[in-house]
């Protein structure tokens, strides 16, 4: 199986259907975590709904739409890494991750998307690469910041979760300030 080493034990690689049972566990172990920020939380409830969602993410990369990863530290599923969007005709991709708690503060969110970044910049001639968080989420803020992103603006009531509306900000980066070395060295532990 490919996998890209992320330092410290920790590994991403693909996450794929026949995993849905790994997927629920890990989501109803950390879903108190996850739920303030991902939609995909709510949802994720049992091996057949993680199935789908998988599914939904293997039929993206088949039409190369979208990607899904996850993020094993020394064998255990702690996190995940998605192209929520990938379009090359317009060279714009959206870049979002989740980790559990206790795999947080050793940089693999950080060291993830840099391997990303590079691969949709690199390889693939992406133009953009947009992160999109919740105002309140400040972990998945500092790592826009880390990568050298641009807060570009707030989308405010963006979308409904949880019986509420919710605001996005927009961080983005452009390939060539990728390739001029945003986000690329510093600190990373996030």
């Amino acid at each position: 199986m490919l996998s890209t080493p992320l330092g410290g034990g920790a590994e991403l690689r693909p996450l794929e259907p026949w995993q849905a049972a790994e997927l629920a566990a890990y989501t109803d172990r950390v879903r108190d975590h996850l739920t303030p920020w991902l939609p995909w939380a709510h949802s994720v409830t049992d091996t057949g709904s993680a199935r789908a969602f998988l599914q939904r993410y293997a039929d993206r990369q088949a039409a190369d739409s979208g990607r899904i990863y996850g993020i094993w530290l020394d064998g255990a599923l702690v996190g995940g890494m998605l192209f929520r969007l990938f379009d090359t005709d317009q060279g714009s991709c959206e870049l979002g991750a989740w980790l559990a708690p206790e795999a947080q503060g050793r940089g693999l969110v950080t060291t993830a998307a840099r391997r990303m970044i590079d691969w949709a910049v690199g390889v693939r001639g992406m133009a953009r690469v947009e992160w999109l968080v919740s105002p309140g989420n400040g972990p998945s803020i500092a790592v826009a910041k880390r990568l050298g992103m641009t807060h570009e603006g707030t989308l405010r009531s963006a979308f409904a979760m949880g019986g509420r509306r919710h605001d996005l900000q927009v961080w983005a980066l452009l390939a060539e300030e990728w390739r001029a070395g945003a986000g690329r060295a510093g600190n990373t532990a996030a």
